[in-house]
């Protein structure tokens, strides 16, 4: 397995030697970038392909249904058919918006959506930029999307599309907090805010089992960062009928779109490199493990989709600053605790699994003690 796990790092090296050949250096890392950045913007394009035909997939077998079964084999081409008739269609600008944060809204929120790839590590060598920075990087490319949802739903000129807009950035705002303080836990028990850093410190446990409770607060807040169920306030139909992109179509509604799957991948592919160990795994090259994880945090994504009603704005708020925030920071004085006390790794270990059990059981109870019942009707 040796082969296959260097066969990429070792063809780009290859690459690299033959144009040094009769190129300047300087030249050939800029095309490496180059070529590095266009086959990162084509896997993620196929993935959200694949994506949009599985995640119909599985919610029609969750929900006692077929899915996709027309166009193609099994519904194979489905994707490609979506594509091809996002293509075509008219690209319809109101007469009362505002032309240019129209254009700039759906361009500013799909950049920061390939970029963020530029950091996670797919495989032992394999990863864009190794910055000592990453996790800071990641942070700051999420608080992106909440200015380009803005001017989607104030450039729209439509009073539904500005209330998605409000709602969207009161959603996101509130759920960036403790997922910040979830990964400050992860980068204080690491020692590195670098990504692949972080991987290699998960040994031989990884993050999700002396972390548990981080795990839970950074996944709940990537469901609500990525506006899906049961965290789809923003483009609530019954309600905004679709929010901040509703006086989208065409091609500026499919870069929304593609945006949203591209980071529903992202926080799942975070989550793996975050506290489920990356790409490490025994046998198999460490880029097949890295893609097997994330493909179940993707599961889980479709799955909550299937199970979970909307919650209301309100409890959507009250459950961000009332209670995830404070575990959290509870959370976060445990690991900084631990952090400082010269007990070993295993003994640091049993200190973040008291500190988690304490933390957890008490915001359970608190939440139990003081949500008021009419809240969860």
């Amino acid at each position: 397995m040796m082969d296959l796990e260097n066969f990429l790092p070792f063809l780009g090296e290859i690459v690299a030697r033959w144009l040094k050949g009769f190129l300047p250096v300087w030249l050939v890392d800029v095309i490496m970038m180059v070529v590095v950045g266009l086959l990162i913007i084509l896997l993620m394009v196929v993935v959200v392909m694949a994506l949009t035909l599985l995640e119909r997939k599985i919610l029609g077998r969750l929900q006692d249904r077929l899915g996709p079964n027309r166009v193609g084999p099994y519904g194979l081409i489905q994707p490609i058919a979506d594509v091809l008739k996002l293509l075509v269609k008219e690209d319809i600008i109101p007469e009362k918006a505002d032309k240019l944060l129209h254009f700039l809204a759906p361009v500013i929120i799909v950049v920061p959506a390939f970029m963020v790839w530029a950091v996670i590590p797919f495989g032992k060598k394999l990863v864009a930029a190794d910055l000592n920075i990453a996790v800071l990087y990641v942070i700051a490319l999420g608080s992106v999307t909440s200015i380009a949802i803005l001017m989607a739903g104030w450039g729209s000129g439509n009073k539904y599309a500005l209330l998605g807009g409000f709602r969207a950035v009161a959603q996101l705002f509130s759920y960036e907090v403790p997922m910040a303080l979830a990964i400050l836990s992860v980068v204080m028990a690491a020692g590195s805010m670098s990504l692949q850093k972080i991987v290699e410190a998960q040994s031989p446990l990884p993050f999700v089992l002396l972390q548990p409770v981080a795990f839970l607060i950074y996944f709940i807040c990537g469901v609500a960062e990525t506006n899906r169920s049961p965290f789809d306030l923003p483009e609530a139909e019954s309600e905004i009928i679709a929010g901040y992109h509703i006086e989208y179509s065409g091609v500026k509604w499919a870069m929304f779109f593609l945006a949203e799957y591209i980071n529903t991948f992202a926080i799942s592919a975070m989550v793996v490199t975050l506290f489920l160990g990356g790409w490490k795994g025994p046998v198999l090259p460490s880029y097949i493990w890295f893609f097997i994880k994330v493909a179940i945090m993707v599961y889980v994504f479709f799955w909550f989709r299937a199970t979970f009603p909307r919650l209301r704005i309100d409890q959507l708020l009250n459950f961000s600053w009332k209670f995830l925030v404070p575990l959290a920071m509870a959370n976060l004085l445990v690991t900084g605790l631990v952090v400082k006390l010269d007990l070993g790794y295993w003994g640091k270990a049993s200190a973040y699994w008291a500190g988690n059990i304490l933390a957890g059981g008490l915001a359970l109870y608190l939440l139990g003690r003081f949500t008021p019942k009419k809240a969860l009707a």
